[in-house]
């Protein structure tokens, strides 16, 4: 399994730590400003909501071109940086669910299970290991 969902923290724990990139919709209000969204404040790591991949190496090379630029803390743009935030408006969430389906690269369907299922209306969230 390429991504993955836990039920409990310690799970978690038990089967990979911290080393994981964590996805996660933003929680904040639509029309909150990009400062509050990008904001280390504004974001808590390890919800048992989100989608996890230990892999961080397999999960840039098979993903990156699909996430296409994301917003990083300093609110420059760019690739996914594995070792920080990356916040997705949700116009971008639609690209790349549409990319998804078009591509089909290994663990999409668990990727797109999820965005489906937790219906971001805010964007998401990549945060880095």
């Amino acid at each position: 399994m390429f991504f993955h969902t836990f039920d409990s923290q310690e799970e978690r724990r038990a089967f990979g730590g911290s080393c994981f990139i964590e996805i996660q919709t933003c929680k904040l209000p639509t029309g909150t400003d990009i400062d509050t969204i990008v904001d280390i404040d504004s974001v808590e790591h390890w919800e048992l909501s989100s989608l996890y991949c230990g892999d961080e190496n397999a999960f840039y090379e098979k993903y990156v071109h699909i996430l296409g630029e994301g917003i990083y803390n300093n609110k420059n743009s760019g690739p996914v940086d594995i070792y920080g935030i990356n916040y997705y408006p949700q116009d971008r969430v639609e690209a790349v669910i549409s990319l998804l389906n078009e591509e089909k690269p290994e663990g999409y369907s668990e990727l797109l299970f999820w965005l489906c299922n937790h219906k971001p209306e805010n964007g998401i969230y990549i945060l880095g290991i």
